[in-house]
């Protein structure tokens, strides 16, 4: 497949980008989770950073996490796409799009037993 013939999916990142709630995968701190969304522009030919960034697993719908970065705010940081982990450069992940995926903390519950125990409930 040559370079003009890859073009990133019509519509996938200007569907989500009229709902919001999505942001470059370089933008996120350690701890953050989400879902690619897609990477590259709409409708513009990937570069083959973008191809490669595709075939290391950067799809969307696939669960990423950031593990962790070398100083804040600073390269590289390593990432879990799936179960491979990567370490990239903020540069090399600007083209990934993510959904951020909210905390649990919010449907996290403490509630008091009668014993007078603490009692921690999840939301599944």
């Amino acid at each position: 497949m040559n370079a003009a013939a890859a073009v990133a999916p019509a519509g996938t990142l200007a569907d989500l980008a009229a709902e919001g709630g999505f942001t470059s995968l370089a933008a996120l701190s350690p701890g953050a989770r989400g879902r690619v969304v897609g990477v590259g522009a709409t409708g513009t030919p990937l570069s083959a950073l973008e191809r490669r960034l595709l075939e290391l697993g950067f799809v969307p719908g696939e669960h990423i996490e950031i593990l962790t970065e070398a100083r804040p705010g600073r390269d590289p940081f390593v990432v879990r796409v799936g179960h491979t982990t990567l370490a990239l450069r903020r540069r090399e992940a600007q083209s990934v799009r993510v959904q951020l995926q909210h905390s649990r903390s919010a449907s996290h519950y403490s509630v008091s037993s009668i014993a007078g125990e603490r009692v921690e409930l999840q939301h599944p």
